[in-house]
């Protein structure tokens, strides 16, 4: 019998449609985690739906149903992983309450830079630093929406706080240095070549051993580019 319009569309949204155990809970999660890897290995435009629904095991219908667009689904993984600003500012304003005398910029520091060195100690997290760095480093109209939302109003409470650490800079000059010492976290986190320069002695995403070391360049580079008082 020839199918009937009627039909036709019943078979497609049976197609289409996910079942009770597409919606099982894990993949959700799965799709997420997925796309997180594929976009930080080849970028945005390098990724499709049907990529990303192939590395989650998941039939292609189900990455739109629970994310929508490809550009969505992008955003929503910084969305889920912006738990980590949060506690950047939670340590900020504890270092504005709490900082001895003399040790207020490396307080603030060790705000910017410890609950990144956590995100990476995690296989998954390192990849979303991973894309985090490639979105910044690109410049892409996708990344640029999601930057200001979320990462912009951080920057800018870093930057106030560390122009009040060192009074004898500009704002102008301490965002300058902001954005050496984001640089300096950035490639400390996804790059693993420390290995090899160290002949071995070393291991990449050693938080414990890398991170005072790092809070240390930071906030000695700051002092030194802004005229801080080196007590």
């Amino acid at each position: 019998m020839k199918p009937t319009p009627a039909t036709k569309r019943a078979a497609s949204r049976r197609h289409v449609e996910p079942t009770e155990q597409d919606l099982a809970p894990n993949r959700k999660q799965n799709i997420l985690l997925a796309a997180e890897r594929l976009f930080a290995a080849r970028g945005f435009h390098g990724v499709s739906i049907r990529d990303i629904a192939e590395e989650a095991g998941v039939p292609l219908a189900l990455v739109g149903y629970y994310y929508g667009p490809k550009v969505e689904l992008y955003h929503e993984i910084y969305r889920q992983r912006s738990g980590y600003i949060g506690e950047r500012l939670q340590g900020l304003a504890q270092a504005q309450r709490s900082a001895r005398p003399g040790h207020y910029l490396e307080e603030i520091v060790k705000a910017f830079v410890l609950p990144v060195l956590a995100v990476a100690a995690n296989p998954d997290g390192r990849h979303f630093l991973r894309l985090l760095s490639r979105g910044m480093a690109d410049h892409l109209e996708e990344d640029e929406p999601v930057i200001r939302e979320l990462f912009d109003p951080l920057a800018h409470a870093f930057i106030d706080a560390m122009t009040a650490a060192v009074p004898a800079a500009t704002r102008a000059r301490i965002a300058w240095c902001y954005q050496f010492a984001l640089g300096a976290l950035l490639h400390h986190v996804i790059d693993e070549r420390i290995e090899r320069l160290s002949h071995g002695e070393n291991r990449p995403g050693d938080g414990e051993a890398a991170g005072p070391l790092l809070v240390d360049f930071i906030t000695h580079g700051i002092r030194g580019a802004c005229g801080a008082p080196t007590h």
